[in-house]
């Protein structure tokens, strides 16, 4: 009796012992403003890895409605209930800029499927145990400015969210503008929650830009340019990597035809090159996506998707150092994310050092277009 008893004990324990060994928390905003981006990161959660070498994974997710605030008390809730071994999100810029420090306080490494840059750049202490999984504004900007210049456009309007995105976009496009002798003729801000932004777009209209450029996300994102059009504007638009999903060609229409912007891959995959390193990894997650929700999804859940894959190769080398659930087991994966090298992911091929802690070269990126009401790849 007393050698079974020993049996069902000695079992248990090493369920117990398998049984989700790191955990992740993970924090979105699939409701409020920010939700047409939450949504495809919350469902993607579901297609995460499992297992990392000889780990399991919990994956432990919340809502932040979109609101700021409540992206803090998910990540203390996370932090401090959960003890979580690393943590990704929140979904937008703003909420991501105001838990960092929460992040660096715990020791806690932080994946940010952000837009803006700010959250690593400029490098400093506590942004060192921030990893982001969508590609700096300078790398998008740079092919934006170098379609602007073979286009010979000479003046732009600048149309950005007042917040952390719009202000490192505003920071990033004014310098390469500079730098190419492109004169921003007008600058307007806007809120992510506006339902009307006719003054803002009536200053543009009298400044006489020959292009517009809008640096806003989600369906935040086709306002400026849908106020504009209808008043008579009929300049060149560009948008950033914040508009690319579904949603701004279902919602824009005939609004946003022509549009330029500088994406993933993802939006044009027919059309890109069977020997681009990261097809058939986007290709792979499409197709879960799809099977599991009935739809395709949005490339900002392919940031999420990218944060595990960063997570399922960094994790079995923070292992060889300390146990998970422990300060020093999420130093060493902190150190271990920063060493990452030629990780091909569904968004382009990760190279993290000391000083990047985006990662993303050139190959992170593709010039498209808007024609007929679908996304093409510039020509």
């Amino acid at each position: 009796m007393l050698l079974k008893m020993l049996a069902v004990s000695a079992a248990l324990l090493a369920a117990g012992a398998v049984h989700a060994q790191v955990k992740v928390g993970v924090v979105t905003s699939s409701t409020g403003p920010t939700a047409l981006i939450g949504i495809p990161q919350k469902n993607t959660v579901a297609l995460l890895p499992k297992k990392a070498g000889d780990l399991t994974i919990e994956y432990i997710s919340l809502d932040d409605a979109s609101d700021p605030t409540q992206s803090v008390t998910a990540f203390k809730k996370l932090i401090t209930e959960q003890k979580v071994d690393a943590l990704i999100g929140p979904s937008g810029s703003p909420n991501a800029m105001g838990v960092i420090q929460f992040a660096a306080e715990s020791g806690t490494p932080m994946l940010a499927p952000t837009g803006s840059a700010a959250v690593v750049l400029p490098m400093t202490p506590e942004k060192k145990w921030v990893f982001k999984t969508t590609q700096n504004d300078d790398i998008i900007a740079k092919a934006l400015v170098g379609h602007m210049v073979k286009s010979n456009i000479k003046t732009v309007a600048f149309f950005g969210l007042n917040d952390a995105f719009g202000e490192n976009w505003l920071k990033v496009f004014s310098d390469l503008a500079k730098q190419n002798g492109i004169k921003i003729v007008a600058v307007e801000r806007y809120q992510r929650s506006d339902s009307s932004v006719t003054g803002q777009a009536l200053k543009v209209l009298s400044a006489k830009p020959e292009a517009v450029l809008v640096a806003g996300t989600g369906s935040a994102a086709v306002l400026p340019q849908a106020t504009l059009a209808k008043q008579g504007y009929k300049g060149k638009f560009y948008q950033t990597h914040g508009a690319a999903l579904p949603a701004f060609l279902s919602l824009g229409g005939k609004e946003v035809e022509g549009t330029i912007l500088a994406a993933s891959l993802m939006l044009v995959l027919p059309e890109i090159d069977d020997g681009n390193p990261s097809k058939k990894m986007a290709v792979d997650y499409i197709e879960q996506y799809q099977k599991r929700f009935g739809e395709k999804p949005a490339t900002f859940g392919a940031n999420v998707y990218d944060a595990g894959l960063l997570l399922e190769k960094a994790l079995p080398t923070a292992a060889k150092t300390a146990k998970p659930g422990t300060k020093e087991f999420r130093s060493a994966l902190r150190d271990a994310l920063e060493q990452t090298r030629e990780l091909v992911a569904t968004q382009g091929v990760y190279n993290m050092t000391p000083e990047d802690h985006s990662g993303f070269d050139d190959r992170g990126r593709e010039l498209i277009t808007v024609q007929n009401g679908a996304w093409k790849l510039v020509k």
